[in-house]
């Protein structure tokens, strides 16, 4: 989301998706039950718009680079159909005429802003001219005789008659940037919605004025978007001021306004009536199923992460799993694995990327974050405290736990022992950098990986870090390290593509090396049941190893199509949870 942009929200035909953009993800979900999700990540660039084809077997997204791609909804590999570029720039608005065949896509063109063209051929049918400035939004009449509408930062809206579609005349009504223009399903009527707080309607065949919604103006600040019922019969606005408002039509007047609280983040930048549920977006990125009967309180609201995903654990409570993910904005939401329910922790947490995680056997959930801090959250309250904090004098990189409270925080050119939340041993003026570090469960032993491809071995002698001299070699600068639950053996993953397992009893002699990506490996996680591990990389490939047989594997290849994987937990034995750059968590199950 981005403050004062509208956010277009696509509805499937038959009523049970509804379609978002996220950076270049389009995301399809069941409205009735959000955890039922599908992404597509083919754009190569940032998606701004998705609208499904009425015939409902086809969606047509558009990009900030000006291209249009028209996928496949039927198929779970989302084939491509066909993808154009009908101007040189971002894509605002798209929309489809009723037989499925021809497209209107409108934007910030450098020759032109907006076209219209027949999906299979993409030759022109019309020309979308009359503006001068950028064009935000564009709709078609879903009836014949076929009428096209458009709405620009020109203050000004456009009639068009077709096909081929040919200006006829543009509306002045308006006193600032028209966001919204929609017809009506049933194509009587449409309506203009501007920065200016105002709603104009309109006759749908002839284009002539036919009124405004509300007294002197529909909203105290700008309407950014606009949705009808599927009758006609009413509409739903969404605005800057904080507000959804319900208008019935025939009367001009607001039926209900849904206050959805003070902050900044609670303007409404977006909205859809599909069915019987009234959704809104919030400039927070939650989305809202608006509740007539309490117009004061959502219903439901969807959160999630709108920034990639850069760090994940999983912890059971009461025997229910939950995933926690920390994003590169800092936020940490936390997921119930069953039913995907979610939410965030409460107050001020951490302000920049969060890099690792893990949660402690005092039920803490231990963050490390490039703001230069640990937190320690309590995952009970699930509520951040200033208290909980521990200022690092370094950049820290790498967190792990074990017993006894400790936390050991690999940072820049220094490794930092924690017990109880309070630094207690420094190590600095290393001769290497640190890159990762692990502490043996039993909390006697911390191993420390380098950009020089060696893992140091310290022990832990009450508050202090005894070098051992003790240190093996990994095949190249390391990446990321974890001890099995067991302490038996520590894993250790390298830029050189390759997972070296060390067995501990045996004087951490090598167990097996294990190879297959292609690219760096990033991340690693160990199976409750200590014989296998899962490792993940920049090929967006993850493998799940056997430790004793390093040929034996499982491969979840595309796992985050187009992106890399940034993190990766186990639910239990058989189920695998993975995140990437790509901002989703997903959950798989493994038959070995």
């Amino acid at each position: 989301m981005e403050r004062g942009v509208a956010k277009v929200l696509g509805g499937d035909p038959k009523g049970n998706n509804f379609l978002y953009t996220n950076g270049k993800s389009v995301i399809i979900r069941n409205i009735d039950n959000p955890a039922i999700a599908d992404i597509y990540t083919e754009h190569p660039h940032q998606v701004t718009v998705a609208k499904y084809a009425p015939s409902g077997f086809y969606i047509a997204s558009g990009d900030v680079s000006g291209k249009i791609r028209i996928w496949d909804t039927t198929q779970k590999e989302h084939l491509l159909k066909y993808e154009y570029q009908p101007f040189g720039g971002k894509i605002k608005d798209i929309a489809w005429t009723e037989d499925s065949k021809r497209i209107a896509c409108v934007g910030e063109g450098r020759e032109k802003f907006g076209a219209v063209f027949l999906w299979d051929t993409g030759s022109s049918v019309g020309e979308i001219s009359g503006h001068s400035k950028i064009i935000n939004s564009v709709d078609i009449k879903q009836t014949r005789p076929y009428r096209l509408i458009t709405g620009s930062d020109d203050n000004c809206g456009a009639f068009f008659e077709g096909p081929p579609f040919k200006f006829k005349f543009s509306s002045t009504d308006h006193s600032r940037f028209v966001n919204c223009v929609r017809f009506s399903p049933d194509g009587n009527r449409f309506c203009t919605a501007g920065a200016d707080g105002q709603i104009f309607l309109y006759d749908g065949k002839t284009g002539e004025k036919l009124g405004v919604l509300g007294a002197a103006k529909a909203h105290e600040g700008g309407v950014y978007a606009v949705s009808w019922s599927p009758d006609s019969s009413q509409l739903i606005s969404a605005s800057g001021d904080k507000t959804v408002k319900l208008w019935d039509v025939g009367t001009s007047m607001a039926l209900t306004t849904f206050n959805m609280g003070g902050d900044v983040m609670d303007q409404q930048l977006g909205c859809l009536w599909q069915k019987d549920h009234l959704l809104s977006i919030s400039l927070s990125g939650y989305i809202n199923y608006l509740d007539k009967s309490n117009p004061d309180r959502p219903f439901r609201t969807i959160k999630g992460h709108s920034k990639s995903i850069q760090s994940l654990t999983v912890h059971k409570n009461k025997g229910r799993a939950h995933i926690y993910s920390g994003s590169h904005d800092g936020h940490i939401n936390y997921w119930d694995a069953e039913t995907g329910e979610n939410d965030c922790f409460s107050g001020k947490g951490h302000s920049n990327l969060v890099t690792k995680m893990a949660v402690d056997e005092a039920d803490q959930l231990v963050t490390c974050s490039m703001d230069d801090t640990v937190r320690f959250t309590s995952v009970t309250k699930k509520e951040y405290s200033a208290s909980n904090l521990v200022k690092m004098d370094f950049q820290p990189k790498h967190v792990s736990v074990a017993t006894g409270g400790l936390t050991l925080a690999v940072c820049i050119g220094q490794v930092v022992l924690l017990k109880d939340q309070k630094k207690v041993f420094t190590l600095d003026s290393l001769d290497y950098e640190p890159e990762a570090g692990a502490i043996h469960p039993g909390g006697s032993t911390a191993a420390v990986g380098g950009a020089d491809g060696k893992v140091r071995l310290y022990s832990v002698q009450g508050n202090t870090l005894k070098d051992e001299g003790k240190s093996m070699e990994a095949k190249g600068p390391v990446t990321d390290m974890a001890y099995s639950k067991d302490g038996a053996y520590l894993a250790v993953t390298d830029e050189k593509k390759v997972v070296t397992v060390f067995t501990v009893a045996d004087d951490y002699s090598v167990k097996n090396d294990f190879y297959g990506h292609h690219a760096k490996v990033v991340t690693l996680a160990w199976s409750p049941d200590n014989e296998h591990f899962a490792s993940g990389g920049m090929d967006m490939m993850v493998y799940v190893w056997t430790v004793n047989d390093a040929d034996k594997r499982l491969k979840i290849p595309d796992a985050h199509r187009l992106h890399h994987v940034s993190g990766l937990a186990w639910i239990d034995e058989h189920t695998l949870v993975t995140t990437s750059h790509d901002a989703s968590i997903k959950q798989w199950t493994l038959k070995f």
